[in-house]
This record gives C-alpha cells, sequence and structure tokens, in this order.
C-alpha cells in the first residue's frame, strides 16, 4: 500500500474530512475470461495526485471506471472518499468528475443546455452554468450545437461538465487531449495541480504525468508494476 501526502484543500470544498481519498486493496476486475486489472492496492490522501502510467491495454481506463463507479470490481476492494464500490457506489457520482475519451455531452444540444441539463442532474444551481461557461473561454459559442463545435471546444466544455458540481475528486483520462496549448493552460484552475482536488491523472506524457503526481502507479496488462516514487529504470520498463 502507498499512502500520498495529505494536502489541506478538501476540508475546504465541503465534504467531510477522512483519512483517504482512494482506497484500493487487491482490486480485480474482468472481462469474460480476460483480466483487465489483478492486485492493484493503493492508498491515495486527498487533495493528491496520483498518476496512472502504462501501454495501452494496461487498464488505465478500466480502474478509472471502477473508481467512478460505472464498473463493479470483481475482487477486492475499492474506496471512494470512504464509499466501498459497488455496494455504496450511489455515493460517489457527488464526489467524482470524470472526464474521459468521450465527453458524455449531446450533440445536438447547444453548450449551454448541456451543461444545464448536467446542472440539473446534479442539483446545481443554474449560476453555475455561467459560471462553467465562461471558465473555459465558451461564452462566444455556448448557444450553438455540439456538432458544429471543434473536437478541442468540445473538450473544454467536457472539463466544464466534469467540475460543474464541484467535485473533490476528478478522474482525468488523457485530459489535454485535443487542446491546443492556450486551451490547455486555459483549463488548469479547473482540472490542474492548481485546482487543489484529488486526482487520478491518466497520461501518455509520462514525464509530465510524473511532475504532477505526489505517487504513480504503474500498469502492464492489468498487473500492477509498482507504486509509489517509480525509479527512471521501472517507469522505462513499462513500455517495452
Amino acid at each position: 500500500m502507498v499512502y500520498a501526502h495529505e494536502t489541506g484543500h478538501f476540508a475546504s470544498i465541503g465534504f467531510a474530512a477522512v483519512d483517504a481519498a482512494i482506497e484500493l486493496d487487491g482490486l480485480e476486475r474482468r472481462y469474460g475470461e480476460r483480466v483487465a486489472l489483478r492486485g492493484v492496492s493503493v492508498r491515495l490522501a486527498p487533495g493528491a495526485t496520483l498518476a496512472v502510467l502504462g501501454p495501452n491495454g494496461a487498464g488505465k481506463t478500466t480502474l478509472l471506471r471502477v473508481l467512478a463507479g460505472l464498473l463493479r470490481p470483481h475482487a477486492g476492494t475499492a474506496r471512494v472518499f470512504g464509499a466501498e464500490i459497488p455496494d455504496e457506489r450511489w455515493k460517489v457520482p457527488a464526489q467524482v468528475g470524470y472526464l474521459g475519451h468521450e465527453p458524455l455531452l449531446y450533440r445536438d444540444l447547444t453548450a449551454r443546455e448541456n451543461l444545464t441539463y448536467h446542472a440539473r442532474l446534479h442539483g446545481v444551481d443554474r449560476s453555475r452554468v455561467r459560471e462553467a461557461i465562461a471558465a473555459v473561454g465558451m461564452e462566444r459559442r455556448a448557444d450553438e450545437p455540439l456538432r458544429e463545435l471543434s473536437r478541442g471546444m468540445v473538450q473544454r466544455l467536457a472539463a466544464a461538465r466534469a467540475v460543474l458540481h464541484d467535485p473533490p475528486l476528478l478522474l482525468l483520462d488523457e485530459p489535454r487531449a485535443h487542446l491546443d496549448p492556450a486551451a490547455a493552460e486555459l483549463l488548469e484552475p479547473l482540472i490542474g495541480r492548481g485546482s487543489g482536488r484529488t486526482r487520478v491523472l491518466v497520461s501518455h506524457d509520462v514525464e509530465r504525468a510524473l511532475g504532477e503526481a505526489d505517487v504513480a502507479l504503474g500498469l502492464r496488462a492489468g498487473r500492477q508494476a509498482f507504486a509509489g516514487n517509480p525509479d527512471p529504470d521501472a517507469v522505462r520498463e513499462l513500455y517495452r
């Protein structure tokens, strides 16, 4: 087990204090006979960042989906702010912002309509919609259907959706994909290390991910290769 250091931001965003934001112990997930995750164990403190590294097919996205409560573990334990998955996964959506490969937005709705829909799902005041649109620089395009927006603009809107309900935990799967440098910088206060939120970050940009992380988890073919502060040789071995 690895425990990442604690920061002070967690108490400031309205959730009761806990010892660990994420606790995984012997986590296993299968797709039929294929093992996607096996023996994954890590413990992450509130406010810390976990970088999840590994080649394609290593199980990184599967891990995020388990933490989001979208997939059930087949063995081991998974807890998010003390809520055990799957038994208490109904507690998880309020605490998690998920930014994955799919934007989870409706192409025929406008940017504003999409965020308004998600605000209603989470019981969030509509003023948050205006704030979120402004935060990602989408004011001028907010009333256009998503199908008319560039992939980078959709990614910005997906980031706004992920933080709309002010979750203490962000699950980020290649969050800078499709973004130019200016757009990526615009999103840093929302989803970057400076947001102060607990983050699980999946990225192929290994050097940058390690630079942002308090602890790293290496996966290869679903198995845990390391958890902690790996040396460069251990990281390189993941991708061989």
